[in-house]
């Protein structure tokens, strides 16, 4: 299969995080022929070192990647065209598509909610003739699934059985001794990727009086100011933005992780350890609807999810984070909590992954054709 998968940047690193992802799992699980375009190649080169953001057009890791602007390049479509989260392709390339219709998939937002199970793989018929097809990640058998190489696990666990390699990777990152020392005296080890809107100052305060040590890795530039919170028995240090998959071994070290939106809520998932997720907000609180439908099926302790609705309540978020995340960290509920991060991964697991899905349904489309 030849593709092109089309992605604009609006959360800053979700949209091309899940597209750079899908694109390598189709590229190197499928060995299909990728065209990569993304409009804000500077966002695309803070996660993978040796994009050049200047680039009118780059190859890399056997992926082409296209900047797309206002005046793209006129290229001829694929067999498959998929589209990110309704960005809609160039109207150009829209017209050439009549030529040779190719599969044209719309992917869709994650989400939990049981509508999507009767939307996942419905076609759209155009006015023009064409038809779009919606595909929707999830965790059910009835949706896409989520994004997973079939090597992840084998991976993690070997990572997360070497304490060495993890304090390798730690100071590899830049954390001075002083920071580590707080990690290897049997301190937590918690990471912070979150919203601006995030109650990160009363995370940091509430942390600062626990009884457990605990050092705190915040990305540069997230939650600006934090440091001044630390103190007690919180340790804050800063971690540079990493490729994906120095991202996913940080998630494995953590004894807990703070994350915000889908990819990283995603691979915070296959870290098989507790998270609180932030989810994108939206207006009139409607994402808070798609966060209940995911707890819902999540199989966290109530201390557990008492703190991730918390997190995710502006008005009252500091206030709640506060009360709630002591009880959430106590024993049993954490405990608790520990068992059903693995047990979420290993279910999540024993189902196909989005790009195998996604690979299949194409290629059912194609020979329909």
């Amino acid at each position: 299969m030849r593709a092109d998968i089309f992605c604009r940047v609006v959360d800053n690193y979700g949209d091309i995080g899940v597209c750079w992802r899908l694109a390598r799992r189709l590229a190197q699980g499928h060995g299909w022929q990728v065209r990569l375009w993304v409009d804000d190649l500077h966002a695309f080169a803070r996660i993978q070192p040796g994009i050049a953001p200047g680039a009118a057009r780059q190859v890399h890791t056997g992926i082409d990647v296209v900047h797309w602007t206002d005046t793209p390049p006129d290229l001829a479509p694929g067999d498959v065209v998929i589209e990110a989260f309704a960005c809609d392709p160039p109207a150009r390339f829209i017209d050439a598509m009549h030529a040779r219709p190719p599969v044209w998939i719309n992917l869709e937002y994650l989400s939990a909610e049981p509508w999507v199970e009767s939307c996942h793989g419905l076609p759209s018929q155009r006015p023009d003739g064409l038809v779009k097809h919606f595909f929707f990640p999830g965790f059910t058998a009835a949706t896409g699934g989520l994004l997973r190489e079939p090597e992840l696990t084998a991976e993690r666990d070997a990572f997360q059985a070497s304490r060495g390699r993890q304090e390798s990777f730690l100071r590899g990152l830049g954390l001075a001794d002083g920071q580590l020392a707080h990690w290897q005296a049997g301190g937590r080890l918690a990471t912070l990727f979150c919203y601006p809107h995030a109650p990160s100052a009363a995370l940091a305060q509430t942390l600062a009086h626990q009884a457990r040590p605990t050092l705190l890795l915040v990305p540069a530039g997230i939650a600006p100011g934090l440091q001044d919170s630390a103190g007690g028995q919180l340790r804050i240090a800063r971690a540079p933005f990493v490729a994906q998959p120095d991202f996913d071994r940080l998630l494995w070290c953590a004894d807990l992780n703070f994350v915000r939106g889908e990819d990283s809520f995603v691979r915070a998932a296959w870290a098989a350890r507790p998270l609180v997720w932030q989810i994108y907000p939206q207006q009139d609180d409607i994402h808070l609807d798609k966060l209940d439908a995911w707890l819902a099926r999540y199989p966290c302790p109530p201390q557990a999810q008492a703190l991730i609705r918390a997190w995710n309540r502006p008005s009252e978020a500091a206030a709640a984070t506060a009360a709630a995340l002591p009880a959430a960290l106590a024993a049993p509920a954490w405990a608790d909590w520990a068992a059903a991060a693995r047990a979420w991964d290993a279910s999540q697991a024993a189902r196909p992954d989005l790009g195998d899905t996604l690979a299949d349904f194409c290629a059912e489309m194609s020979r329909k054709r």
